[in-house]
Protein backbone atom coordinates (compact mmCIF):
# COMPACT_ATOMS: atom_id res chain seq x y z
CA UNK A 1 0.00 0.00 0.00
CA UNK A 2 1.29 3.40 -0.95
CA UNK A 3 1.78 5.91 1.83
CA UNK A 4 2.11 9.65 1.60
CA UNK A 5 5.34 11.27 2.67
CA UNK A 6 6.69 14.81 2.67
CA UNK A 7 10.05 16.50 2.35
CA UNK A 8 10.27 19.78 4.24
CA UNK A 9 13.32 21.89 3.49
CA UNK A 10 15.06 24.33 5.79
CA UNK A 11 13.75 27.21 3.66
CA UNK A 12 10.15 26.13 4.29
CA UNK A 13 9.43 24.53 0.92
CA UNK A 14 7.51 21.26 1.02
CA UNK A 15 7.47 18.45 -1.57
CA UNK A 16 4.75 15.81 -1.37
CA UNK A 17 5.39 12.29 -2.62
CA UNK A 18 5.17 8.61 -1.77
CA UNK A 19 7.17 6.89 0.93
CA UNK A 20 9.13 3.73 0.17
CA UNK A 21 11.73 1.67 1.95
CA UNK A 22 11.48 1.95 5.72
CA UNK A 23 8.65 3.83 7.39
CA UNK A 24 9.44 6.68 9.77
CA UNK A 25 10.93 10.15 9.85
CA UNK A 26 14.45 11.40 9.27
CA UNK A 27 16.33 14.71 9.17
CA UNK A 28 19.56 15.25 7.26
CA UNK A 29 21.56 17.45 4.91
CA UNK A 30 19.87 17.33 1.49
CA UNK A 31 22.25 16.92 -1.47
CA UNK A 32 21.95 15.74 -5.06
CA UNK A 33 24.04 13.45 -7.25
CA UNK A 34 23.92 13.46 -11.04
CA UNK A 35 25.13 9.91 -11.73
CA UNK A 36 23.08 8.03 -14.32
CA UNK A 37 24.31 4.69 -12.99
CA UNK A 38 25.88 3.53 -9.74
CA UNK A 39 22.97 3.92 -7.35
CA UNK A 40 24.22 0.95 -5.33
CA UNK A 41 27.63 2.58 -4.93
CA UNK A 42 25.91 5.83 -3.95
CA UNK A 43 23.77 4.16 -1.29
CA UNK A 44 26.77 2.41 0.29
CA UNK A 45 29.33 5.23 -0.02
CA UNK A 46 30.36 6.28 3.50
CA UNK A 47 30.94 9.85 2.31
CA UNK A 48 27.12 10.23 2.29
CA UNK A 49 26.88 9.61 6.04
CA UNK A 50 24.38 12.08 7.55
CA UNK A 51 22.88 13.10 4.21
CA UNK A 52 19.56 12.72 2.40
CA UNK A 53 20.52 12.00 -1.21
CA UNK A 54 18.54 13.03 -4.28
CA UNK A 55 19.15 11.04 -7.47
CA UNK A 56 18.68 13.37 -10.44
CA UNK A 57 18.39 10.45 -12.88
CA UNK A 58 14.63 9.73 -12.97
CA UNK A 59 14.50 5.91 -12.76
CA UNK A 60 16.37 4.14 -9.96
CA UNK A 61 16.52 0.42 -9.16
CA UNK A 62 16.17 -0.92 -12.71
CA UNK A 63 19.12 -3.33 -12.39
CA UNK A 64 18.19 -4.44 -8.90
CA UNK A 65 20.36 -5.32 -5.94
CA UNK A 66 23.95 -6.48 -6.60
CA UNK A 67 25.93 -6.88 -3.35
CA UNK A 68 29.22 -7.30 -5.23
CA UNK A 69 28.93 -3.63 -6.26
CA UNK A 70 28.56 -2.26 -2.73
CA UNK A 71 31.18 0.19 -1.46
CA UNK A 72 30.53 -0.81 2.17
CA UNK A 73 28.58 -3.42 4.07
CA UNK A 74 25.34 -1.44 4.42
CA UNK A 75 23.56 1.73 3.22
CA UNK A 76 25.14 4.92 4.50
CA UNK A 77 22.58 7.56 3.47
CA UNK A 78 20.09 8.92 6.03
CA UNK A 79 17.35 9.22 3.42
CA UNK A 80 16.91 8.56 -0.30
CA UNK A 81 14.86 10.59 -2.81
CA UNK A 82 14.09 9.47 -6.36
CA UNK A 83 11.52 10.35 -8.99
CA UNK A 84 10.58 6.72 -9.72
CA UNK A 85 11.62 3.52 -7.97
CA UNK A 86 11.66 0.44 -10.22
CA UNK A 87 9.57 -2.42 -8.86
CA UNK A 88 10.61 -5.00 -11.46
CA UNK A 89 14.40 -4.95 -11.89
CA UNK A 90 16.00 -6.89 -14.74
CA UNK A 91 19.65 -7.95 -14.56
CA UNK A 92 21.32 -11.35 -14.53
CA UNK A 93 23.35 -10.31 -11.47
CA UNK A 94 20.38 -9.01 -9.48
CA UNK A 95 19.62 -10.60 -6.12
CA UNK A 96 16.41 -8.74 -5.39
CA UNK A 97 14.67 -5.39 -5.45
CA UNK A 98 16.00 -2.13 -4.07
CA UNK A 99 12.85 -1.17 -2.18
CA UNK A 100 12.84 -4.30 0.00
CA UNK A 101 16.54 -3.91 0.68
CA UNK A 102 16.11 -0.34 1.91
CA UNK A 103 13.14 -1.35 4.06
CA UNK A 104 15.15 -4.16 5.66
CA UNK A 105 18.09 -1.82 6.31
CA UNK A 106 15.99 0.99 7.79
CA UNK A 107 16.51 3.57 5.03
CA UNK A 108 13.59 5.96 4.56
CA UNK A 109 12.84 6.82 0.94
CA UNK A 110 10.64 9.30 -0.93
CA UNK A 111 9.53 8.94 -4.55
CA UNK A 112 6.92 10.32 -6.96
CA UNK A 113 8.15 13.89 -6.59
CA UNK A 114 9.62 16.32 -9.13
CA UNK A 115 13.31 15.70 -8.47
CA UNK A 116 14.27 18.19 -11.20
CA UNK A 117 12.46 21.01 -9.38
CA UNK A 118 13.94 19.92 -6.04
CA UNK A 119 17.46 19.78 -7.50
CA UNK A 120 17.08 23.29 -8.91
CA UNK A 121 16.21 24.57 -5.44
CA UNK A 122 19.40 23.05 -4.00
CA UNK A 123 21.50 24.22 -6.93
CA UNK A 124 20.26 27.81 -6.74
CA UNK A 125 19.93 28.25 -2.96
CA UNK A 126 22.65 25.85 -1.83
CA UNK A 127 22.74 22.68 0.24
CA UNK A 128 20.29 22.82 3.15
CA UNK A 129 18.79 20.55 5.76
CA UNK A 130 15.47 18.81 5.38
CA UNK A 131 13.15 16.24 6.93
CA UNK A 132 11.19 13.37 5.42
CA UNK A 133 7.99 12.89 7.44
CA UNK A 134 4.67 11.09 7.16
CA UNK A 135 2.68 14.35 7.48
CA UNK A 136 3.37 18.02 6.84
CA UNK A 137 2.75 18.84 10.47
CA UNK A 138 5.36 16.38 11.72
CA UNK A 139 8.27 18.43 10.38
CA UNK A 140 9.97 20.50 13.10
CA UNK A 141 11.49 23.68 11.57
CA UNK A 142 13.73 24.28 14.58
CA UNK A 143 15.10 20.72 14.48
CA UNK A 144 15.68 20.95 10.75
CA UNK A 145 17.69 24.17 11.09
CA UNK A 146 19.69 22.79 14.01
CA UNK A 147 20.76 19.55 12.35
CA UNK A 148 24.51 19.16 11.89
CA UNK A 149 26.65 16.21 10.85
CA UNK A 150 29.04 15.58 13.74
CA UNK A 151 31.76 13.01 14.49
CA UNK A 152 31.03 11.50 11.11
CA UNK A 153 34.48 10.03 10.45
CA UNK A 154 34.45 8.17 13.77
CA UNK A 155 31.00 6.82 12.90
CA UNK A 156 32.11 5.19 9.62
CA UNK A 157 35.74 4.20 10.19
CA UNK A 158 36.61 0.57 10.93
CA UNK A 159 36.81 -0.34 14.63
CA UNK A 160 39.96 -2.45 14.39
CA UNK A 161 42.66 -3.15 11.78
CA UNK A 162 41.72 -5.24 8.76
CA UNK A 163 44.27 -7.03 6.59
CA UNK A 164 43.88 -7.76 2.87
CA UNK A 165 46.43 -9.67 0.83
CA UNK A 166 47.36 -8.83 -2.74
CA UNK A 167 45.22 -10.00 -5.63
CA UNK A 168 41.56 -10.85 -5.96
CA UNK A 169 38.61 -8.83 -4.81
CA UNK A 170 37.31 -8.68 -1.25
CA UNK A 171 34.49 -6.48 -0.10
CA UNK A 172 33.75 -5.24 3.43
CA UNK A 173 30.73 -7.50 3.87
CA UNK A 174 32.97 -10.53 3.12
CA UNK A 175 35.35 -9.75 5.97
CA UNK A 176 35.68 -12.42 8.65
CA UNK A 177 37.06 -12.08 12.15
CA UNK A 178 39.44 -14.42 13.93
CA UNK A 179 42.72 -14.11 12.02
CA UNK A 180 45.65 -15.58 13.97
CA UNK A 181 47.41 -12.21 14.18
CA UNK A 182 44.39 -10.55 15.77
CA UNK A 183 43.45 -8.72 12.58
CA UNK A 184 40.28 -9.12 10.61
CA UNK A 185 41.14 -10.93 7.38
CA UNK A 186 39.13 -11.32 4.21
CA UNK A 187 38.32 -15.02 3.69
CA UNK A 188 40.14 -17.17 1.16
CA UNK A 189 43.37 -15.18 1.35
CA UNK A 190 46.58 -17.13 1.62
CA UNK A 191 49.24 -14.86 0.14
CA UNK A 192 51.98 -16.52 -1.90
CA UNK A 193 54.29 -13.65 -2.78
CA UNK A 194 52.67 -12.88 -6.12
CA UNK A 195 50.97 -9.87 -7.56
CA UNK A 196 47.43 -9.71 -8.91
CA UNK A 197 48.50 -11.27 -12.21
CA UNK A 198 49.95 -14.31 -10.46
CA UNK A 199 53.49 -13.43 -11.58
CA UNK A 200 56.25 -13.11 -8.97
CA UNK A 201 56.97 -9.49 -8.13
CA UNK A 202 57.39 -6.86 -5.46
CA UNK A 203 54.43 -6.74 -3.08
CA UNK A 204 54.13 -3.36 -1.44
CA UNK A 205 52.61 -2.96 1.99
CA UNK A 206 50.10 -0.12 2.05
CA UNK A 207 48.47 1.23 5.19
CA UNK A 208 44.95 2.42 4.39
CA UNK A 209 44.05 5.15 6.87
CA UNK A 210 40.29 4.70 7.02
CA UNK A 211 38.12 7.82 7.22
CA UNK A 212 35.19 6.08 5.49
CA UNK A 213 36.97 3.97 2.88
CA UNK A 214 35.23 2.82 -0.27
CA UNK A 215 35.78 -0.81 -1.19
CA UNK A 216 37.00 0.32 -4.62
CA UNK A 217 40.17 1.76 -3.10
CA UNK A 218 41.07 -1.58 -1.54
CA UNK A 219 40.30 -3.34 -4.81
CA UNK A 220 42.57 -1.07 -6.87
CA UNK A 221 45.49 -1.49 -4.47
CA UNK A 222 45.15 -5.27 -4.26
CA UNK A 223 44.88 -5.55 -8.04
CA UNK A 224 48.29 -3.89 -8.25
CA UNK A 225 49.92 -6.42 -5.97
CA UNK A 226 49.63 -4.52 -2.69
CA UNK A 227 49.05 -6.03 0.72
CA UNK A 228 46.67 -3.62 2.47
CA UNK A 229 46.34 -2.94 6.18
CA UNK A 230 43.21 -0.88 6.85
CA UNK A 231 43.47 0.99 10.16
CA UNK A 232 40.94 3.06 12.18
CA UNK A 233 40.81 6.83 11.90
CA UNK A 234 42.19 7.21 15.43
CA UNK A 235 45.49 5.50 14.56
CA UNK A 236 48.53 7.71 15.25
CA UNK A 237 51.43 8.56 12.97
CA UNK A 238 53.74 6.68 15.33
CA UNK A 239 51.63 3.53 15.05
CA UNK A 240 51.49 3.74 11.25
CA UNK A 241 55.23 4.26 10.88
CA UNK A 242 56.04 1.55 13.41
CA UNK A 243 54.49 -1.03 11.05
CA UNK A 244 56.98 0.07 8.34
CA UNK A 245 54.56 0.49 5.41
CA UNK A 246 55.83 1.09 1.88
CA UNK A 247 53.08 3.68 1.43
CA UNK A 248 50.09 5.24 3.16
CA UNK A 249 46.71 5.84 1.55
CA UNK A 250 44.33 8.43 3.06
CA UNK A 251 40.75 7.60 2.13
CA UNK A 252 37.52 9.40 1.39
CA UNK A 253 35.02 10.11 4.14
CA UNK A 254 32.11 12.31 5.26
CA UNK A 255 31.63 15.66 6.98
CA UNK A 256 33.51 18.92 7.40
CA UNK A 257 37.25 18.17 7.09
CA UNK A 258 38.18 20.93 9.55
CA UNK A 259 36.31 19.12 12.33
CA UNK A 260 38.98 16.40 12.44
CA UNK A 261 41.56 18.29 14.48
CA UNK A 262 43.26 15.26 16.01
CA UNK A 263 43.52 13.41 12.69
CA UNK A 264 44.93 16.51 10.98
CA UNK A 265 47.60 16.76 13.68
CA UNK A 266 48.65 13.14 13.10
CA UNK A 267 48.73 13.60 9.32
CA UNK A 268 50.97 16.63 9.82
CA UNK A 269 53.37 14.45 11.82
CA UNK A 270 53.30 11.77 9.11
CA UNK A 271 54.03 14.30 6.37
CA UNK A 272 56.74 15.93 8.44
CA UNK A 273 58.40 12.53 8.73
CA UNK A 274 58.26 12.27 4.93
CA UNK A 275 59.79 15.71 4.56
CA UNK A 276 62.68 15.26 6.94
CA UNK A 277 63.21 11.51 7.00
CA UNK A 278 62.78 11.78 10.75
CA UNK A 279 60.18 13.27 13.08
CA UNK A 280 57.42 10.96 14.27
CA UNK A 281 58.62 7.42 14.92
CA UNK A 282 62.03 8.18 13.39
CA UNK A 283 63.43 5.04 14.99
CA UNK A 284 60.90 2.92 13.08
CA UNK A 285 62.12 3.94 9.63
CA UNK A 286 64.77 6.19 8.18
CA UNK A 287 63.07 6.73 4.87
CA UNK A 288 60.12 8.92 3.85
CA UNK A 289 56.85 7.09 3.23
CA UNK A 290 54.88 7.94 0.05
CA UNK A 291 51.36 9.23 0.74
CA UNK A 292 48.32 9.29 -1.57
CA UNK A 293 45.12 11.05 -0.47
CA UNK A 294 41.65 10.79 -2.01
CA UNK A 295 38.67 13.10 -1.37
CA UNK A 296 38.52 13.75 2.40
CA UNK A 297 42.08 12.42 2.65
CA UNK A 298 43.10 15.07 0.13
CA UNK A 299 41.46 17.81 2.19
CA UNK A 300 42.98 16.61 5.46
CA UNK A 301 46.46 16.55 3.92
CA UNK A 302 46.05 20.16 2.77
CA UNK A 303 44.82 21.23 6.21
CA UNK A 304 47.82 19.49 7.76
CA UNK A 305 50.13 21.65 5.66
CA UNK A 306 48.47 24.96 6.52
CA UNK A 307 45.83 25.32 3.79
CA UNK A 308 42.15 25.97 4.51
CA UNK A 309 38.93 24.42 3.23
CA UNK A 310 35.55 25.98 2.45
CA UNK A 311 32.06 24.60 1.91
CA UNK A 312 30.83 24.61 -1.68
CA UNK A 313 27.39 25.96 -2.50
CA UNK A 314 26.01 22.58 -3.56
CA UNK A 315 29.10 20.40 -3.90
CA UNK A 316 30.26 18.08 -6.65
CA UNK A 317 28.43 14.76 -6.67
CA UNK A 318 28.18 12.63 -9.78
CA UNK A 319 30.16 10.77 -12.42
CA UNK A 320 30.70 13.50 -15.00
CA UNK A 321 32.89 16.13 -13.34
CA UNK A 322 35.76 17.49 -15.51
CA UNK A 323 39.16 17.73 -13.81
CA UNK A 324 41.94 19.58 -15.64
CA UNK A 325 45.54 18.50 -15.15
CA UNK A 326 47.54 21.73 -15.03
CA UNK A 327 50.83 19.89 -15.57
CA UNK A 328 49.82 17.98 -18.71
CA UNK A 329 47.03 20.16 -20.05
CA UNK A 330 44.61 17.24 -20.21
CA UNK A 331 41.02 17.05 -18.99
CA UNK A 332 39.66 13.90 -17.34
CA UNK A 333 36.05 13.03 -16.63
CA UNK A 334 35.83 12.00 -13.00
CA UNK A 335 33.49 10.68 -10.33
CA UNK A 336 33.15 12.99 -7.33
CA UNK A 337 31.32 13.21 -4.02
CA UNK A 338 32.23 16.14 -1.80
CA UNK A 339 30.76 19.28 -0.30
CA UNK A 340 34.02 20.99 0.73
CA UNK A 341 37.10 22.00 -1.22
CA UNK A 342 40.62 23.25 -0.52
CA UNK A 343 40.96 27.00 -1.15
CA UNK A 344 43.65 27.29 -3.87
CA UNK A 345 44.98 30.64 -2.60
CA UNK A 346 45.70 29.07 0.79
CA UNK A 347 48.19 26.51 -0.61
CA UNK A 348 51.76 27.40 0.38
CA UNK A 349 53.79 27.43 -2.88
CA UNK A 350 56.93 26.58 -0.91
CA UNK A 351 55.56 23.12 -0.02
CA UNK A 352 52.90 22.28 -2.63
CA UNK A 353 51.58 23.04 -6.09
CA UNK A 354 48.02 22.95 -7.42
CA UNK A 355 47.91 20.03 -9.89
CA UNK A 356 44.22 19.59 -10.85
CA UNK A 357 41.34 22.06 -10.99
CA UNK A 358 37.64 21.54 -11.66
CA UNK A 359 36.82 22.35 -15.28
CA UNK A 360 33.51 23.98 -14.32
CA UNK A 361 34.26 26.21 -11.34
CA UNK A 362 38.07 26.19 -11.03
CA UNK A 363 38.04 24.70 -7.53
CA UNK A 364 40.99 22.65 -6.28
CA UNK A 365 40.93 19.03 -7.48
CA UNK A 366 44.48 17.88 -6.71
CA UNK A 367 47.76 18.85 -5.07
CA UNK A 368 51.37 17.69 -5.56
CA UNK A 369 53.66 18.17 -2.57
CA UNK A 370 57.18 19.42 -3.22
CA UNK A 371 58.96 18.62 0.04
CA UNK A 372 57.79 15.03 0.60
CA UNK A 373 56.68 12.11 -1.60
CA UNK A 374 52.97 12.87 -1.47
CA UNK A 375 50.07 13.84 -3.71
CA UNK A 376 46.29 13.96 -3.43
CA UNK A 377 43.16 14.34 -5.52
CA UNK A 378 39.64 15.48 -4.72
CA UNK A 379 37.96 13.12 -7.19
CA UNK A 380 37.67 9.33 -7.10
CA UNK A 381 40.15 7.48 -9.37
CA UNK A 382 38.72 4.16 -8.14
CA UNK A 383 35.22 5.11 -9.36
CA UNK A 384 32.58 2.40 -9.72
CA UNK A 385 30.21 3.05 -11.34
CA UNK A 386 31.80 5.88 -13.11
CA UNK A 387 34.61 6.82 -15.47
CA UNK A 388 37.95 5.03 -15.23
CA UNK A 389 39.97 7.87 -16.76
CA UNK A 390 42.13 8.49 -13.69
CA UNK A 391 42.83 4.97 -12.41
CA UNK A 392 46.43 5.57 -13.52
CA UNK A 393 46.92 7.57 -10.30
CA UNK A 394 47.14 4.28 -8.42
CA UNK A 395 50.00 3.36 -10.76
CA UNK A 396 51.64 6.66 -9.91
CA UNK A 397 51.42 5.73 -6.25
CA UNK A 398 53.01 2.33 -6.99
CA UNK A 399 55.80 4.07 -8.93
CA UNK A 400 56.37 6.44 -6.03
CA UNK A 401 56.77 3.51 -3.63
CA UNK A 402 59.17 1.84 -6.09
CA UNK A 403 61.26 4.99 -6.40
CA UNK A 404 61.44 5.39 -2.63
CA UNK A 405 62.57 1.79 -2.28
CA UNK A 406 65.31 2.24 -4.91
CA UNK A 407 66.45 5.44 -3.21
CA UNK A 408 66.61 3.68 0.13
CA UNK A 409 68.56 0.72 -1.29
CA UNK A 410 71.07 3.08 -2.92
CA UNK A 411 72.00 4.79 0.35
Amino acid sequence: MKRKAFLTLENGQVFEGTGFGAAGEVTGEVVFTTGMTGYLETLTDMSYHGQIVIQTFPLIGNYGLIPEDFESARPQVRGYIVKEICGAPSNFRSQGGLENYLAERGVIGLCDIDTRALTKVIREQGVMNGSITATREAADPAAIRAYRIERSVEAVSCEKPIRYEAGGRATPYEQAAGAPDGLTRAPGESGGGQGASGAPGRRFRVTLWDFGAKNGIVRELRARGCDVLQVPCGTTADEILASRPDGVMLTNGPGDPADNVGIIREIARLMEHGRTGGGAAADASERPVPIFGICLGHQLMALARGAVTAKLKYGHRGANQPARDLALGRVYITSQNHGYAVVPASIDPAVAVLRFINGNDGSCEGIDYLDCPAFSVQFHPEASGGPRDTAFLFDRFIDMMSETEVSRDAT
